[in-house]
């Protein structure tokens, strides 16, 4: 059984996302090895014309507007390649011909049809837009008569002309996916090299449509050189790490994960991370809570242990054990004094963490304080909402003002010193040593309640059989949202450790 599939050329081969500065710098050590920025150009422009073609055939009505950087002058080839290729086209320009530079200029040089003024009306008749204007780049709002022409484009979208985007829908910023004043809704967008983090991130995403990834000539190892540290949440990133029982193995092998259970009124969540973490591959799986809930536990559980651990000296009492390797707390413990004692105790005795919901809240404000309980642990993984992580912050309002969620994570992950894996329909899991990846994959209906517990008893289970941190926030996020994708509309978290085999089976081809 492997858990590498052939048609994998190395892990981080399509992965990799390029900020647009790294994107800049890959340009540059491109052409600094011989290779013109022209020739990356005529690439690019060619590829965009290609994508249109595949799309709509001879006699659509093609408009392509150009704004007056790069990004134009991609627009300018991908205009010239269409009309050669006997397409009816109309550009538009937005600023002065005369005012191009560099390769931007080159292009439209070779481009001989006429060339309009980029205006609110320019759009009429447009069968199909080329959004050449902006890009990815894009990193201040738009205003005057760049905000007018994307508005323009926007409205054309809104009203059903389809839109192929060029790197980037206008408007949006590559780096964080924000919308910068006004932005458009792209049916495909084709970038090149690599995607960018603006592709994934919200509201980036809802804006890219179809992502198609041009090679125009730039190698791998010229992007290795750049030394991203941004990726799609995506199988190559962490397969080689993914844990895999062996013929001869024990349960003892796979780790002994433990799950600290709320009162007896509130063990719901307890179960649902408990179940998930047995499904996820832990060798065995014990609930430890107060003795009130033991009853409640016991009689709804049966793969799944349960033991009598009352508040953080019960919790500290068990843990004596050795081989009890992986803790979660938070899910429906409540939040309080009682809550963070038992955090600070299972730091204490050592262990792998995961730390989510109420044991988050619990430190609501002092991140000095669980930065220093989280030193002692040799892996933590957090895992809040935007909710719970605005109220573990609250002492630094500098990170909550910043609106990338990229940054944000890595901010948090340096502060505590450990992986945070910031929930979203774009969840990003950032690591201390600057590595952050970006989900895409989880589908609508997975915001449900008890999702996050399930999502929670994941990264646990792969943590209790010596999955790596990150990689194992990872592969949860990603499971997760597989199995939200295969079950489909009518799920509810119970659904998601069931779906969990069928995920894994296709995943390593069994």
């Amino acid at each position: 059984m492997s858990n590498k599939k052939a048609s994998e050329t190395g892990p981080f081969s399509t992965v990799e996302l390029l900020t647009p500065a790294e994107m800049a710098e890959a340009d540059r050590r491109a052409v600094a090895a011989g290779t013109p920025g022209i020739a990356l150009m005529e690439r690019a422009g060619r590829a965009v014309a290609d994508a249109l073609a595949a799309r709509h055939p001879l006699g659509t009505r093609v408009f392509v507007a150009c704004g007056p950087g790069n990004n134009g002058g991609d627009g300018f080839i991908a205009a010239r390649i269409l009309s050669e290729r006997g397409y009816p086209v109309r550009l538009a320009l937005l600023g002065a011909r005369e005012a191009l530079t560099g390769d931007a200029a080159k292009a439209a040089q070779l481009y001989r049809g006429e060339v309009e003024p980029m205006k609110a009306d320019a759009v009429r008749d447009a069968g199909v837009i080329v959004d050449a204007l902006f890009g990815a780049g894009l990193s201040r709002p738009l205003t005057g008569r760049a905000l007018e022409a994307v508005e323009a484009i926007a409205r054309a979208a809104e009203a059903g002309v389809p839109v192929i985007a060029v790197d980037l829908p206008s408007g949006i910023d590559g780096a964080s996916g924000e919308v910068r004043g006004a932005a458009v809704k792209a049916d495909e967008t084709v970038t090149f090299c690599r995607r960018k983090p603006g592709h994934l991130l919200m509201p980036g995403r809802m804006h890219a449509g179809q992502v198609r990834i041009a090679d125009i000539g730039i190698s791998d190892a010229t992007v290795a050189a750049v030394g991203t540290k941004t990726f799609a949440n995506e199988p190559p990133l962490w397969r080689p790490h993914f844990p895999l029982p062996k013929v001869d193995g024990h349960k003892y092998d796979r780790g002994h994960a433990v799950v600290a259970s709320g009162p007896m009124h509130a063990t719901g969540a307890a179960r649902l991370a408990a179940r998930a973490a047995l499904r996820a591959g832990a060798g065995l799986v014990t609930v430890a809570a107060g003795k009130a809930a033991i009853p409640a536990l016991a009689a709804s559980l049966t793969a799944v242990m349960v033991w009598e651990a009352n508040g953080a000296a019960g919790l500290a009492k068990l843990l004596a054990d050795q081989r009890l390797n992986a803790v979660l707390l938070g899910p429906g413990q409540g939040v309080g004094a009682a809550t963070k004692e038992m955090v600070l105790a299972a730091a204490k005795a050592k262990r792998k963490l995961v730390l989510d919901a109420d044991a988050l809240t619990s430190f609501a404000g002092k991140t000095g304080e669980l930065a220093k309980a989280l030193r002692s642990a040799p892996m933590a993984v957090v895992t809040p909402h935007e909710g719970e992580y605005k109220r573990l912050f609250s002492n630094a309002p500098q990170l909550l003002d910043n609106k990338s969620k990229i940054g944000r994570a890595r901010f948090a992950a340096n502060i505590l010193g450990a992986v945070v894996l910031l929930k979203g329909p774009d969840t990003v899991v950032a690591d201390p040593d600057g590595r952050a990846a970006i989900a895409h994959n989880a589908p609508a209906w997975l915001a449900t309640a008890g999702a996050g517990d399930v999502l929670a008893g994941f990264v646990l289970g792969l943590l209790a059989q010596g999955m790596p941190a990150f990689e194992a926030a990872a592969a949860a996020v990603w499971i997760h949202g597989e199995c939200a994708r295969k079950f489909g509309p009518g799920l509810i978290a119970e659904d998601l450790p069931e779906a969990l085999p069928r995920v894994l089976s296709d995943f390593f081809e069994l």
